[in-house]
């Protein structure tokens, strides 16, 4: 017969923090929100980090360029979806890689006899204001000059006549020589009032470009995700079927760390794939397993695959329909106190610490501090990034109000029938869904809401007296409430002016 496990299978609206001592010290100002990403041991650093511990899910409605863009310049990570073609996905991930650097490939270069209207439709399609002019309009021809909006004017001008008419030729041009600090680049820039700064060899051949927007830019966004490159950085989905060709490719164009994007990832498919990428890749590729709920599948994805992360959550996430279509999973507190605690079990032995992220089962930044406070190293969230203005839907009026399309990747608008397929079953399609297809209304900009959260859960720290995630955990003192403990959490007694008492017009 099955074996029952009596415990209750438990959500994280079943708990509160209790405070512990608050010294003078823990002060939101003092606390530092970094998190590990891959696995590291006592000898050896991890070698990758977050600055905040929220990661976008690899989702259609919400990690596409945009999103990854602006979670790493807050110091989070997208997951870029494998649910399309394989080209398509890493044109995303060098869409998010050239973004933004101290140093810039030029990708819009001109030649001395390219006309104006030339010029136009290339600012048209790629927003560039700023182009090098190069003797063969290569990225890395022989630098002739740059051209400029502010060197024309689009409807006064012959837009027929060269390129060579308007731009300002090199030798009027402030430039840097390869192998400048991206400091003193910035000083030039600084020194002679210049917003682009060409970088050119002992040749004279363009090398790349410093913006001064990219030190604004870094500047207003202190916590930012970089590479060495000083390029944000993305994470990507992966499956377990077209993986061969597909992680190659995303490597190639700049990836920084992978995920496999699986509802259920005790898979020996998972384990196969995951020996492959290390094989081919090394330490080179921070690699990502799960889903999972349990210390049995934990152990089998970083014993047996080697993973560096491992994902916990099946069926809890707002749009998924697992649990009540195959009648399997696990409370979302329940699946993360059980990995955690084998996580815990597992670096006491070995001395290897394996982060764990928390995907699903948080409808509010209270389960967010819950679930971090509960071990979670960083947690990973579909509907909270949906309702921002970067996730990667149109906008929808409904009812006077403005919404956003949300759905699962187990849905059939998804067509994601790989992630849902067993290996020899590729060919038969979708027999039933096992995401929903819904509305969730705008709330604001990635920077918004972020804010807010992390406001709350500096605050939250700060009463339990820690001024590190990893303290955190460690001094978290949790008590399960009952049903009128909930109730008391709320509102009660009086009426509330939002909910209850009209506002008049």
């Amino acid at each position: 017969m099955a074996k029952i496990i009596d415990e209750v299978s438990r959500t994280f609206s079943e708990y509160l923090l209790m405070p512990q001592l608050t010294l003078g010290n823990h002060i939101p100002e003092n606390i530092v929100l970094t998190t590990p990403v891959a696995k590291s041991s006592r000898a050896a650093p991890g070698r990758f980090s977050l600055n905040i511990p929220f990661v976008s899910a690899s989702m259609q409605s919400v990690s596409g360029a945009d999103m990854a863009i602006s979670l790493a310049r807050h110091g989070g990570l997208a997951f870029i979806f494998c649910s399309q073609p394989i080209d398509e996905q890493a044109a995303m991930v060098a869409r998010v890689k050239s973004h933004k650097a101290g140093f810039v490939p030029s990708d819009s270069n001109l030649r001395p006899e390219t006309n104006l209207r030339e010029v136009l439709e290339i600012r048209r399609k790629t927003g560039h204001s700023t182009m090098p002019v190069t003797h063969n309009g290569q990225r890395n021809g022989r630098f002739l000059g740059i051209l400029t909006d502010k060197d024309f004017w689009e409807f006064e001008d012959d837009l027929n006549a060269p390129v060579s008419d308007f731009m300002t030729p090199k030798e009027h041009v402030v430039f840097g020589t390869l192998g400048v600090s991206l400091h003193d680049a910035n000083r030039l820039l600084q020194k002679h009032k210049k917003e682009c700064l060409p970088i050119l060899d002992k040749d004279g051949s363009l090398r790349s470009l410093v913006f001064k927007k990219d030190y604004v830019d870094h500047m207003n966004n202190p916590d930012e995700l970089l590479d060495g490159q000083k390029r944000l950085v993305t994470g990507v989905g992966v499956n377990t079927h077209d993986y061969e060709e597909r992680m190659p490719a995303l490597m190639e164009a700049g990836a920084d760390v992978f995920c496999f994007d699986s509802s259920d990832g005790y898979t020996e498919f998972q384990k196969e794939a995951a020996l492959w990428a290390r094989k081919k890749y090394g330490d080179a590729v921070i690699l990502g397993g799960g889903n999972i709920i349990d210390g049995n599948a934990f152990r089998y994805l970083v014993e047996e695959g080697g993973v560096d992360f491992v994902k916990v959550g099946i069926g809890g996430g707002s749009i998924c329909i697992t649990r009540e279509q195959k009648g399997i999973g696990r409370g979302q507190a329940s699946a993360l106190m059980a990995v955690v605690a084998e996580r815990n079990r597992y670096y006491a032995e070995t001395g290897t610490y394996i982060p764990v992220c928390s995907d699903g089962g948080l409808a509010n930044d209270t389960q967010i501090i819950i679930a971090l406070a509960m071990g979670a190293d960083f947690v990973m969230m579909g509907r909270y990034f949906a309702m921002t203005i970067e996730s990667p839907t149109p906008r929808v009026s409904i009812g006077g109000r403005i919404y956003k399309p949300y759905w699962g990747e187990g849905s059939n608008r998804a067509r994601n029938w790989q992630r849902y397929t067993n290996r020899g079953a590729q060919n038969a399609g979708m027999k039933f869904e096992e995401g929903i297809d819904a509305y969730v209304p705008i709330v604001g900009s990635v920077r918004e809401v972020l804010s807010v959260t992390l406001a709350k859960l500096k605050s939250t720290m700060c009463n339990i007296g820690a001024l590190t995630l990893r303290t955190f955990a460690e001094k978290a003192v949790l008590t399960r409430i009952s049903e009128q403990s909930f109730v008391e959490s709320g509102t009660s007694n009086v009426l509330s002016l939002d909910k209850d008492i009209p506002r008049e017009l």
